[in-house]
């Protein structure tokens, strides 16, 4: 028994950040706060282990920082690869099959669709310190949270006078891809700073077709369509925060990050049918900004623990997209222009309070949020006419909140429960050719949460969990304006009319050794969308647009399990010895997932079937130090929502590293997609309309990873954290 459980903590011995003294562990020695080294000998550490991934009861957290699979490209790159997060065919990102809501810094992003997508291919992953994943959020996270949280945790250390790194990336296949960084931070007696400067510019292109059948003719009509798009994406960041320590108990915390972009696409589109053979030759232009200003001040009230952490924020976002088409129809020339002026700004004040009674073993959480979001787009189209269309919509959300959570500890069991209140007003609309439509949206609701979690012993237990949550619809899925690939036989517009979806979560987990779990989750949303294609009767084009369901039931199943290669490789001496040193680990980490949706008020044209999920990444240790790390993830044939896939997305991917100058340089050699097989084939089915899709972008590139690092390179220790008893207490670039 004993050699199993010491193979089962090699896992807890791998990855790359620090964790705390678990419960129930004993301190051996304290952290120097000088740059001597101490050789121990036979010593048998049971706190502060490096560990690539640290499974908990109601997260899970994986280290990006010195995994060099996940911290050489960008964020959205290293988000795909975390295990148990799942890219539909459309584009949208899940966790054990619910849906996502994605924080920075423990603040939620207010972009979305390919807003954020965009916004996190041009964070670079070696930014990120490690990655939370949240599976089941409680009253102190929005209620606007839909099933879990992917909270990017960007702070870094601080040390002691001026540091620096220098990264670059260079990516390659028909394309060149460079994108060099600087990353600056240093602590100056009370005041600790980082600042980040970086560019992107990143050639890339997709290949899309459609196979469609309209059902309302007789007899069907049938248009194959084709689309080669060409990207170029330009982006400047600067990321800059600052910690000054008021005093031993309070910090203040400035942060300010600038995002510009300068994208532009070209596009070949071709339709063919009965009678029809139409060519499109399209062109757009897509400039946007993006400033996110936040300040925060965290303090210890007393002795005993008491917290309170004040949080204001803001967000402007503006994008100008242009596109100009010229097609040939049947010998008849046909344009379309369109152009928009979009605009969002997003403003919050919140405040969280801790209060802990640590002689009966509870705590008391309590706090509020006042948010409001304004966003404004103007539209003006035209297509084969002399006349111009025009779209504005408008978008407005105010939302205030108080939330109350309680955790009591009684022997082995740990209970929570808490309470939001969410008072929401959203008005919407959208004035199309003179004709206004508008929505009026008033919701005030409690959104309870429990959770019990049972200490089976110090390294296993079990835990079950309840949580009420809501999913406004976004801009990005409301607003008419958003288009793409536009001809006379596509539309893409966004649906004013859909209402916000509410969930009801239910999840029962097991974990061991903080690192294997074993759970499943279920899911009931009420109005939940969906993209899809539909069509008129009659009318040979083709509307990309979001339909809401009635409802939708989603059982998942998942599994994270290691395999300890170092110890039956090896053997239990040499295991033991590496256990305490995870640059010299072996590794395969395994995630499966089943899931099965059922989709009420939706008739399927093929047999509704359940999706297995596979992901393996697995770190080997070779000659003369170079780390070895390789991941693969396949998606087998089935039913994903509404989507039927008809053929495995897979993908595999390598890369080796190694250290040099003593770990001042390091050098990293990548392939992605090696087999060039992550591609999307899908079928849905919808009004009047059957679609085959089919999907391919230039999936399979190459990098060449440098980072550098110089200056005061002497670890200080740096006090100036509050640390506040809850999941979310960070809101800031700097900690």
């Amino acid at each position: 028994m004993k050699s199993i459980i010491m193979a089962a903590l090699l896992m807890a011995a791998t990855g790359a950040f620090a964790q705390e003294n678990p419960a129930g562990s004993k301190e051996t020695s304290k952290t120097n706060t000088t740059d001597k080294t101490n050789e121990l000998s036979e010593v048998t550490v049971y706190g502060n282990k490096k560990q690539y991934i640290k499974v908990e009861s109601d997260k899970t957290t994986i280290n990006v920082r010195d995994n060099a699979m996940l911290n050489s490209g960008s964020s959205l790159e290293a988000v795909k690869k975390i295990p148990g997060v799942i890219t539909s065919p459309t584009g949208n990102i899940t966790l054990n099959s619910k849906g996502v809501s994605i924080y920075i810094d423990g603040t939620p992003t207010t972009l979305s669709g390919t807003d954020l997508q965009n916004y996190l291919a041009t964070l670079p992953a070696n930014a990120i310190e490690k990655i939370e994943l949240i599976y089941n959020p409680g009253a102190s996270f929005d209620a606007n949270a839909s099933g879990s949280i992917i909270n990017i945790i960007t702070s870094t250390k601080r040390k002691k006078g001026i540091n620096a790194s220098f990264n670059i990336n260079y990516n390659f296949n028909k394309y060149q891809k460079p994108s060099p960084q600087i990353l600056l931070n240093g602590k100056t007696k009370d005041l600790s700073w980082q600042t980040m400067i970086g560019y992107n510019y990143i050639d890339s292109e997709s290949l899309n077709k459609t196979d469609q059948i309209f059902t309302s003719f007789t007899p069907d009509e049938h248009l194959l369509q084709r689309n080669m798009a060409k990207f170029t994406n330009r982006n400047f960041y600067f990321r800059t925060g600052t910690n000054y320590k008021l005093n031993e108990k309070s910090n203040l915390l400035f942060n300010y990050n600038l995002n510009m972009a300068n994208d532009r696409i070209t596009n070949e589109a071709t339709t063919t049918g009965t009678g029809i053979d139409y060519s499109n030759f399209g062109y757009a232009k897509n400039k946007n900004n993006n400033h996110e200003l936040s300040l925060q001040y965290k303090t210890k009230l007393d002795t005993i623990g008491r917290t309170l952490d004040v949080t204001a924020f803001s967000n402007f976002f503006d994008k100008n997209p242009t596109t100009i088409s010229e097609g040939q129809s049947n010998g008849d020339a046909t344009y379309y222009n369109g152009a928009a002026d979009f605009k969002l700004a997003n403003h919050y004040l919140k405040y969280d309070f801790t209060i802990p009674f640590n002689k009966i073993n509870f705590s008391l959480n309590t706090g509020g949020k006042y948010n409001t979001i304004k966003v404004t787009d103007k539209g003006i189209y035209n297509l084969n006419s002399a006349s111009n269309s025009v779209t504005d919509f408008d978008y407005t959300e105010n939302n205030l909140a108080f939330y109350v959570e309680a955790r009591q500890k009684i022997k082995k069991f740990n209970f929570t429960a808490g309470l939001r209140f969410e008072d929401y007003k959203v008005d919407r609309t959208a004035v199309q050719n003179s004709t206004e439509t508008k929505i009026n949206f008033k919701n005030t609701n409690f959104f309870p949460n429990v959770s019990a979690l049972y200490e089976m012993n110090e390294n296993v237990n079990f835990s079950a969990s309840y949580s009420k949550k809501i999913r406004q619809a976004d801009y990005n899925t409301l607003d008419p304006n958003n288009f793409s690939n536009f001809d006379q036989y596509n539309t893409s517009e966004g649906n004013p009319f859909l209402k916000p979806t509410f969930f009801d979560n239910f999840e029962f987990k097991m974990t061991a050794f903080q690192f294997l779990s074993l759970g499943g989750n279920y899911s009931i949303a009420k109005d939940k969308n969906f993209f899809i294609f539909n069509a008129e009767p009659g009318e040979l084009v083709s509307t990309s647009t979001f339909q809401q369901f009635d409802k939708v039931k989603t059982l998942s199943l998942f599994a994270s399990i290691p395999l300890p290669l170092d110890y039956f490789l090896k053997g239990k001496e040499e295991f033991q010895k590496r256990m305490n040193n995870m640059e010299k680990m072996n590794y395969i980490f395994f995630n499966f997932n089943y899931i099965k949706v059922q989709t009420e008020g939706y008739d399927f044209s093929f047999k509704n079937k359940p999706i297995f999920n596979y992901a393996a990444e697995a770190q080997f240790i070779l000659p003369w130090s170079i780390k070895n790390n390789m991941s693969y993830y396949i998606l087998p044939k089935g039913t994903w929502e509404i989507y039927n896939i008809t053929k495995p997305i897979q993908q595999f991917d390598i890369s080796f590293s190694k250290d040099f100058m003593n770990k001042n340089l390091k050098i990293g050699v990548h392939c992605f997609d090696v087999f060039n097989s992550n591609e999307v084939n899908a079928i849905v089915s919808s009004t009047n309309l059957q679609t085959q899709f089919y999907q391919k972008q230039d999936s399979r590139t190459f990098r060449l990873s440098l980072v550098y690092n110089f200056g005061n390179l002497s670890l200080k220790k740096d006090n100036t954290n509050i640390d506040v008893d809850k999941t979310n207490s960070g809101g800031g670039f700097m900690k």
